[in-house]
């Protein structure tokens, strides 16, 4: 597995911006899809967006597409989300997470992802 820590949360008006970041150590970075998932309070985590092993394949959630940017630097071993136009409703934990398989492409299915971050408190005021 692979140690993942997320930092860059916070407390946001809504319409602000945060940016997250996501820094991993352990089996070689460059080989695996990364994602991010997130949990609000009383709710099941979700799919927020993803990035293939070689960043030229993203995907992202209906909920965030337009306003998030997912990308990564392999050179740091960093994967960041970019978080424009927050709205109250993307209050939660946001999960960084590592695919479990090198090599493969984007998905939204946490199955498919073996490690895990601590995660970071994201906050949007209204």
């Amino acid at each position: 597995q692979v140690q993942l820590a997320e930092s860059g949360g916070g407390l946001v008006q809504a319409g602000g911006s945060l940016r997250l970041s996501c820094v991993a150590s352990g089996r070689t970075f460059s080989k695996y899809t990364m994602g991010w998932f997130r949990q609000a309070p009383g709710k099941e985590r979700e799919f927020v967006a993803a990035i293939s092993w070689s960043g030229g394949s993203t995907l992202y959630a209906d909920s965030v597409k337009g306003r998030f940017t997912i990308s990564r630097d392999n050179a740091k071993n960093t994967v960041i989300l970019q978080m424009n136009s927050l709205k109250p409703e993307d209050t939660a934990v946001y999960y960084c997470a590592a695919r479990r398989r090198p090599w493969v492409g984007v998905s939204e299915l946490m199955g498919e992802y073996d490690s895990w971050g601590q995660g970071t408190q994201v906050t949007v005021s209204s």
